[in-house]
C-alpha cells in the first residue's frame, strides 16, 4: 500500500472558517486511496496531484450549499470528492508542456514534473474516472440524484464547460481577446466546475436541475470572479507566495483581464462580481454567514 498523506498536512490554512470544510474533505480524499491499487506508480501520482495541498474552495462550496439548505454534510461529500478530483485532474492536464507548460503547482513540482509526463496523463484520466465512480457508488443518495450530479459535472468538465474553456484559452494565446470573448473563456475554464459546486446542494435537495436556482447563480459569479483575482494576483503578487510561477499568462501572451481592463478596471469588475454574488444569495434568504464569508475571501485572497 502507498503512503497516504495526512489530512492535518493537507490543509490549506486560508480563513478559519473554512478549515473544517477543509479537514473534511482531505480526510474523505485519504479514506479514497487507502485501498491497495494494481498499479501503484499511478495511485501515488493521484494522491500526489489530489492531496497536496489546496484551497478546497470547491469542496467547501458543495458543503456550505448544503448548510444553507439546511442538509446533512453527509450528503454532499460524495460531490464534494468529485469535484476536487475532477479540479485535480485539470490542474495535471493545464500544467502539461503541450498546454500551459507549468513546472510548479501549490508550492511543489507539477505532476509531470515529479513523475513523467505519461504518467500524469493517466493521473488525469484515472481522477476524472474515480470522480464518476464516486457519485455513482453514494448510496446515501437517492439514483436520480446521483443521475443529476453526474450528468451536471460531465457537462461543466467537458466540451461545453472546463475542457471547452482550455481549448478556447490555448487558441487565444497571442491573441487580443474582447472582453465578452475573456469572459467567456473564463466562465467555461475555470467557472464552470465553482458552478457545479455551488449548485450542487440543491441538487442534492432536489430544488434544481437547471442554471436558475440562486445557488447557481451565486456560482456563476464567484466561479468569474475568482478568475479575475486570479489575474490580478498573477500580476501584483510573487512566485513564493501563489506557489505557481508568477506571471505565466503575460509570458503566453495571453488576454486577462488585467491586460484588457487595467488593474483599476479588473478590480472594478470582480468588486461588481462580488456585489452580484451577494445578492443572489441575500434576495433568496440564502445568504449565511459562512457563504458571505466565502465572498469575502475570494474577493481578498492572496494566492
Amino acid at each position: 500500500m502507498i503512503p497516504i498523506l495526512s489530512p492535518i498536512l493537507t490543509v490549506t490554512m486560508t480563513s478559519d472558517f473554512l478549515q473544517p470544510y477543509q479537514a473534511r474533505i482531505d480526510a474523505k480524499l485519504n479514506d479514497l486511496f487507502t485501498s491497495a491499487s494494481p498499479a501503484p506508480a499511478l495511485q501515488q501520482a493521484m494522491v500526489y496531484a489530489s492531496l497536496g495541498g489546496g484551497k478546497r474552495l470547491r469542496a467547501s462550496l458543495v458543503y456550505l450549499g448544503c448548510e444553507a439548505l439546511s442538509l446533512d454534510l453527509s450528503v454532499g461529500d460524495s460531490a464534494a470528492i468529485a469535484v476536487e478530483l475532477m479540479h485535480a485532474y485539470s490542474l495535471i492536464h493545464d500544467d502539461l508542456p503541450a498546454m500551459d507548460d507549468d513546472d510548479l503547482r501549490r508550492g511543489q513540482p507539477s505532476t509531470h514534473i515529479k513523475f513523467g509526463e505519461a504518467t500524469a496523463i493517466l493521473a488525469g484520466d484515472a481522477l476524472q474516472s474515480l470522480a464518476f465512480e464516486t457519485l455513482a457508488k453514494d448510496e446515501l443518495l437517492a439514483e436520480g440524484t446521483r443521475i443529476k450530479l453526474i450528468t451536471g459535472l460531465a457537462h461543466r468538465a467537458g466540451h461545453q464547460g472546463m475542457a471547452g474553456g482550455q481549448s478556447l484559452d490555448m487558441a487565444a494565446e497571442d491573441q487580443s481577446l474582447t472582453g465578452e470573448a475573456l469572459i467567456q473563456v473564463h466562465r467555461l475554464k475555470t467557472g464552470a466546475l465553482i458552478e457545479f459546486a455551488a449548485s450542487a446542494g440543491a441538487v442534492i435537495h432536489d430544488q434544481a436541475t437547471t442554471r436558475r436556482h440562486p445557488l447557481a447563480t451565486f456560482g456563476r459569479d464567484i466561479g468569474l470572479a475568482f478568475q479575475v483575482q486570479d489575474d490580478i494576483l498573477d500580476e501584483v503578487s510573487s512566485t513564493e507566495v501563489l506557489g505557481k510561477i508568477q506571471g505565466s499568462d503575460r509570458s503566453q501572451q495571453k488576454s486577462t483581464f488585467v491586460s484588457l481592463f487595467g488593474l483599476e478596471g479588473a478590480q472594478e469588475h470582480l468588486d461588481q462580481l462580488l456585489v452580484n454574488a451577494t445578492e443572489a444569495l441575500t434576495r433568496s434568504g440564502l445568504g449565511t454567514t459562512n457563504l458571505l464569508a466565502l465572498i469575502e475571501f475570494v474577493g481578498n485572497r492572496k494566492y
